[in-house]
């Protein structure tokens, strides 16, 4: 059996969580990975729920990308983290913002790491980056694609108007990449 991955984020409208999975597809995509991904929104544009969830694996995937149990979540924003908490599998990774959550955001988690992201992001002036920093730390924590693949992928990802946005996002991705710990899980080690 293929060794797959299920990526779960969640947040609210606004805070580039759409954007944070597409850069983790595009960023797997690039090294040959395969990827299926669903995007999912409250009724509103700003505030509301917004959840993505991505599965990437060596081999084609086969099932959709609507999952019981998840491999790794990252929590953008602590108002809908408790359904995909729900859904990561026991010694599953989490990654959530502490500026919000605070640090025990999900005490309970195995493989748990808190990130400053609202702070690391406005530390180097990109404050709408959070979530950003956020993938940067699951994909140093892990290895689940390397940086530089997340940093073209997010080049590929911004839209004509939103590109004048890219060096700090580049940043945010490297700012959350540098502070997460190696080793926290192996992607692709069938024991993780």
């Amino acid at each position: 059996m293929s060794l797959e991955r299920e990526i779960l984020l969640t947040g609210i409208g606004g805070q580039g969580v759409q954007l944070a999975a597409q850069v983790i597809a595009r960023a797997a995509i690039r090294e040959q990975r395969h990827v299926m991904s669903l995007g999912t929104y409250g009724g509103s544009m700003r505030g509301g729920n917004t959840d993505s969830t991505l599965i990437l694996g060596a081999e084609p995937i086969s099932s959709p990308p609507i999952v019981a149990h998840g491999w790794a979540a990252i929590g953008a924003h602590p108002r809908y983290w408790a359904g995909v908490r729900a859904k990561l599998r026991a010694g599953g990774v989490a990654v959530w913002n502490a500026d919000l959550f605070g640090e025990s955001g999900d005490a309970g988690a195995a493989r748990a790491l808190p990130v400053a992201a609202t702070a690391l992001a406005t530390r180097i002036g990109a404050a709408q980056a959070a979530a950003l920093v956020l993938v940067g730390a699951l994909a140093g924590a892990t290895q689940l694609v390397a940086l530089e693949s997340l940093i073209a992928a997010m080049e590929e990802a911004l839209p004509p108007y939103r590109r004048e946005h890219a060096a700090k996002n580049a940043e945010a991705l490297r700012v959350g990449y540098d502070t997460a710990p190696r080793g926290l899980a192996s992607a692709w080690s069938a024991a993780a």
